[in-house]
């Protein structure tokens, strides 16, 4: 086993993980592996596990939660702020970078048609990601009848009521704790603010960071309606785009809300989402790191888990329904089952799928095609 790392050796081994981690929660966890347990033997096995267990049980993007945690266990609170910020801050820059491209006032039309065809893609990806957590959930629960049921209500809630998605995950919780007897009943969900601007904007990363369960996916529900319906930062397709590039670009999912941000108040804003955004996480690993073990012994934690999280996984399906929707050209629609092709029966990455998606894009706006406004 290796000595315990210095802070430059966690920052420069977080940041290449933060450089080369395309592909999301699986690919960060598998570069984690190899790093911690594998290659450094920092932590055992065993630990990992454990790790990985007590932040899926936590809101918000697992994968960043496990990479901060990491680093709290080999260098304390300032190893897990500087793994975690060495992390998140290649992407951010990358992901702003592209936002100030893909969002101009006056774009050219390649990198319209290129935002155009990996948005169209957007709702398969969606689908292929919970889809791809179904079979280890159901296979998990003995109650199949209120499985379907959670899973149902996020599915619809995801496709009718955006913004207020996060009702029903709390909800879907608290009603699985209630079951089992964990507690009674309670008025868990927090209220809507009301107020625009910055404010809205940091409610919105809020409500990403800290009340989203299931991670990934589950965030685009939650900024949808805000963003393009509810506040109008930015139009459907643009909403798509935003969804694309946090999929295309290495580091966490969440760093999404970065466009989202970047939309509604320029650079100053995406750093005020991503910041409110990623806070939580952090707060969770710096205030309560020493109790990830209670936490995954908690029966009312898992529980909760049990209701929010089955729900989450629906939410995510159901995302797909918005995001067909916000498509406005016919060879998008085109593009879309293409991409569904490739990622539901051919199995291809969503990287490689995103990539084929953007070309087919280009091609149309250099032949003349017609391009979303």
């Amino acid at each position: 086993m290796d000595a315990a790392p210095g802070l430059t050796t966690i920052l420069r081994e977080w940041g290449r993980i933060g450089c080369i981690g395309f592909g999301g929660p699986p690919t960060h966890i598998a570069l984690l592996r190899t790093l911690c347990v594998e290659r450094r033997g920092w932590l055992s096995a065993t630990d990992f596990e454990d790790a990985i267990a007590a932040c899926n049980l936590l809101p918000g993007p697992a994968s960043t939660q496990l990479a901060i945690y990491c680093a709290w266990r080999l260098r304390g609170r300032l190893g897990a702020l500087v793994g975690g910020l060495a992390f998140i801050v290649p992407g951010l820059v990358l992901i702003l970078a592209l936002a100030a491209l893909f969002l101009s006032a006056s774009p050219p039309d390649w990198v319209r048609g290129a935002g155009a065809g990996a948005g169209a893609a957007v709702a398969a990806v969606a689908v292929h990601a919970g889809w791809g957590l179904v079979p280890g959930s159901w296979a998990r629960t003995p109650a199949r009848a209120r499985w379907l049921l959670y899973a149902v209500a996020g599915a619809v809630s995801a496709a009718t009521i955006g913004p207020w998605l996060v009702l029903v995950l709390l909800g879907c919780g608290a009603v699985e704790l209630a079951l089992r007897g964990r507690i009674g009943l309670a008025a868990l969900a927090p209220a809507t603010v009301a107020s625009g601007g910055l404010v809205s904007l940091a409610w919105v990363a809020f409500k990403v960071g800290a009340l989203s369960y299931g991670g990934g996916f589950v965030i685009i529900p939650l900024m949808q309606g805000d963003a393009v319906d509810h506040y109008h930062w930015m139009t459907g397709g643009q909403f798509l785009n935003a969804v694309a590039l946090g999929q295309v670009t290495p580091g966490p999912v969440v760093l999404t809300v970065g466009v989202v941000g970047y939309a509604a108040a320029g650079v100053g804003g995406g750093l005020l989402a991503v910041l409110v955004a990623f806070s939580p996480s952090f707060a969770f690993v710096l205030a309560g790191g020493s109790r990830f073990d209670r936490i995954r012994g908690d029966r009312r934690a898992r529980t909760f888990l049990d209701g929010a999280g089955r729900a989450a996984i629906g939410a995510i399906l159901g995302s797909a329904v918005p995001l067909t929707r916000a498509l406005t050209e016919t060879w998008q629609y085109g593009v879309l089952v293409g991409a569904a092709v490739l990622l539901l029966a051919l199995r291809r990455g969503v990287l490689q799928t995103l990539v084929v998606a953007g070309a087919v894009g280009v091609v149309v706006a250099l032949t003349g095609g017609p391009l979303p406004h």
